[in-house]
């Protein structure tokens, strides 16, 4: 007598609470649609990616989409996160400069390359994509504004073309970086960023009459 067929093997992984799968299933896309981008991308990916059966995936998710949006939206909160808590960490201004630039760096040189997903996205046409990182964007710009703008007495306005002109720096200078980092190390690279925006920064007269201290 034949002995029975083996059994398929389960792909299913053991049950977990249901913020520990969200949190499993946004890993394994986050690692999809970095190395894939969105639109090539498949659900069916994402789910072998983190060893579970579709229908598991669509639970939690109900579409690509509103993965991608859920991903995005946490990788968005995690660098205004940073930018905050570099503007509270120290009264001194010039750390400060040091620190806004550094959460940048950070989150460019973040495990997983999340920083693709809100600055390189091939979904960036879409409204509810580019909303979010304009949301994250103007948190940001907001944080080091208000610093600013207490230290200077410059008006909002112009508080936040000088606060959206450092984050700019910030990013683009650590996605540059990022490919060329054996050659510079971050702690030299935002040294030099730091410094490259301190000299303009610290140009503007404060509150009280004086310049910024050097």
């Amino acid at each position: 007598m034949q002995p029975p067929p083996a059994a398929a093997p389960n792909r299913r992984t053991s049950r977990l609470p249901r913020g520990a799968r969200r949190l499993q299933l946004l890993r394994a896309a986050q690692d999809v649609f970095v190395a894939q981008g969105f639109h090539a991308a498949a659900m069916d990916d994402i789910a072998d990616r983190a060893g579970v059966s579709k229908p598991v995936l669509y639970q939690h998710f109900p579409g690509k989409r509103e993965l991608y949006l859920a991903l995005l939206e946490e990788h968005v909160s995690e660098l205004a996160d940073r930018v905050g808590e570099a503007m509270g960490a120290t009264d001194d201004n010039r750390e400060r400069v040091d620190a806004a630039v550094g959460a940048y760096f950070d989150f460019i040189d973040a495990e997983g390359e999340a920083f693709r997903l809100v600055f390189e996205s091939d979904l960036r046409n879409d409204a509810d994509v580019r909303a979010i990182v304009d949301r994250g964007t103007g948190v940001c710009v907001d944080a080091i504004a208000e610093v600013i703008a207490a230290d200077t007495g410059a008006d909002p306005e112009r508080a936040l073309l000088i606060a959206a002109g450092l984050t700019g720096l910030a990013e683009t200078s650590a996605r540059w970086w990022l490919p060329r980092k054996g050659t510079v190390s971050r702690d030299e690279a935002v040294a030099l960023m730091s410094a490259l925006a301190w000299r303009g920064i610290s140009g503007f007269p404060r509150i009280d009459g004086g310049s910024l201290p050097h």
